[in-house]
């Protein structure tokens, strides 16, 4: 398939040029700079200049595929409208094609906010963190247009060997032999999934475009930040010194986004294995290196 990736050089959206490409799809990559370029060319993939920010300049990519997938995002203050524009964008160009285009949206666990005891399926109510709030009406948009067959993917947590992911702060303090900072409670409970195989999900469902919908893709349901703090000690030399942060304090220091560490979350991924067959390769956080 030819497959347009917006966001292709993140964290999340490299494991997944390198996984379309390694199963022979033909991926082109939106990328502003040249660095982007080199490195979205070394996995494999074809650059094409062009800015998120503006969507004239890649619409005419979206002529050439069989599937978009939207893993881009700025982070910046604007970055709702950068994305709104962006799902604009798409779905004006799918008014010209003559069958629908295959769009994959990221979400994430955040969205359905404070789960507890809980573990949030695709139809648990959303309950998502003002920050990214947005992300469920750009979802509702894609699913409702009759030109698009989209998914939209809810991730878990995700953390991998380059640089750690959502382990990277924790893992930081931990060589730095400074207190590991523990957002909201060390009972706090967190979803968990690899990279590479959070990448094998979004390419099993680009393949497959009669699978529309929501879908959560997580390894592991709910892991406590207790657990986590105890493998991070048990890989450095750390004497074990933690301190927790409430959420007020460190969404006052952060920004809004950090929000959502502080939540008590379990989630479940029965849909995406009932599907497609996807299965973690990693099914324990202490399995992998990072």
């Amino acid at each position: 398939m030819n497959i347009l990736i917006l966001g292709g050089t993140g964290s999340i959206g490299s494991a997944v040029t390198t996984e379309l490409v390694a199963h022979n799809h033909n991926v082109t990559g939106l990328c502003r700079s040249e660095t982007s370029a080199r490195r979205l060319a070394a996995l494999g993939a074809k650059p094409y200049r062009g800015d998120l920010r503006n969507p004239a300049s890649w619409r005419a990519a979206l002529r050439q595929v069989d599937v978009v997938i939207q893993l881009a995002a700025s982070f910046d203050d604007d970055m709702a409208a950068i994305d709104a524009a962006a799902i604009a964008a798409i779905k004006q160009e799918a008014r010209y094609r003559t069958s629908p285009l295959r769009v994959l949206y990221t979400g994430g666990c955040w969205l359905y906010g404070q789960t507890g005891d809980h573990a949030a399926s695709e139809t648990s109510p959303k309950r998502p963190i003002s920050a990214f709030a947005w992300m469920e009406e750009n979802a509702f948009s894609l699913l409702q247009d009759p030109m698009l067959r989209s998914c939209i993917i809810h991730p878990a947590m995700t953390y991998h060997e380059d640089g750690g992911g959502v382990f990277a702060r924790l893992l930081t303090q931990a060589s730095s032999g400074l207190p590991l900072e523990v957002w909201g409670s060390i009972h706090t409970r967190w979803p968990l999934v690899h990279r590479r195989d959070l990448a094998r999900a979004y390419r099993l469902l680009a393949e497959q475009p009669e699978l529309c919908g929501h879908y959560n893709v997580a390894a592991q349901m709910g892991v406590p930040v207790r657990d986590i703090l105890d493998e991070i000690i048990r890989r450095y030399p750390h004497d074990g010194a933690y301190v927790v942060r409430n959420r007020k304090y460190v969404m006052f220091k952060y920004g809004n986004w950090a929000e959502g560490p502080t939540l008590d979350q379990q989630m479940r991924a029965d849909k995406v294995q009932a599907a497609c067959g996807w299965h973690p390769e990693v099914r324990d956080f202490t399995q992998a290196v990072f």
